[in-house]
């Protein structure tokens, strides 16, 4: 089975994803965390991608579905991947549609998680997550049991991304608009784009998104 999950940036793709990968035994591919990963894993592909990330240059569509390519064909992924952060426009998306052909494998669900800018931004500007195993949580919604410390490994040590600030988040909803909203169409064409309401709580959404592709 394989997914797409597309919503503006602070939509809860990532914690949706990481649902899904446990339950169904998918692999959760984030474009950041794989272009991370082949950065640090020192392979001539790497060391290409670490020059033109230093040279301050933007990652082209074609270097991004190579990666996406390997990732892929890669064991763990057998029984199937989830796709968030991409593709984010027509060109990627048609690109991606071409890679996957090409290796006889098809997208079974796009999922648009339905979110409301205003609620978003304040969901956003309060999260923050654990600086040892990555737990996220938030100053309103979700603190941890005991302030301070992580409810999963202990560790009292935290972090907040430099970018979820109001402004940055504004920004960020209005670039998803103008380049990935256009993308809808092309994929509910092909009559795999489904929509939920990802404004319920994170257990409410996962219940939304299992009814669909169960």
């Amino acid at each position: 089975m394989n997914i797409i999950l597309l919503g503006p940036p602070g939509a809860g793709k990532g914690t949706q994803a990481k649902r899904l990968e446990k339950k169904f035994e998918l692999v959760h591919l984030s474009t950041g965390d794989m272009l991370r990963a082949v950065v640090a894993s020192g392979s001539d592909f790497g060391t290409k991608l670490k020059g033109i990330m230093e040279a301050g240059q933007l990652i082209s569509d074609d270097i991004m579905i190579q990666m996406i390519e390997e990732r892929i064909g890669q064991p763990d992924c057998e029984k199937g991947f989830i796709l968030d952060g991409f593709p984010r426009t027509i060109p990627q998306a048609e690109a991606l549609d071409e890679m996957l052909s090409s290796n006889q494998i098809s997208l079974d669900y796009v999922v648009k998680m339905d979110v409301d800018e205003e609620d978003l931004v304040r969901r956003i500007v309060g999260r923050f997550s654990c600086a040892k195993c990555g737990a996220g949580y938030h100053d309103k919604f979700s603190p941890p049991v005991k302030e301070g410390v992580c409810d999963s490994c202990g560790n009292v040590e935290f972090v907040r991304r430099p970018d979820d600030n109001e402004e940055t988040v504004r920004a960020r909803f209005d670039a998803y608009r103008k380049q990935t909203e256009p993308i809808l169409p092309y994929y509910k064409s092909k009559n795999i784009l489904k929509t939920i309401d990802g404004m319920g709580s994170i257990d409410d959404v996962t219940a939304q998104i299992q009814q669909i592709i169960v």
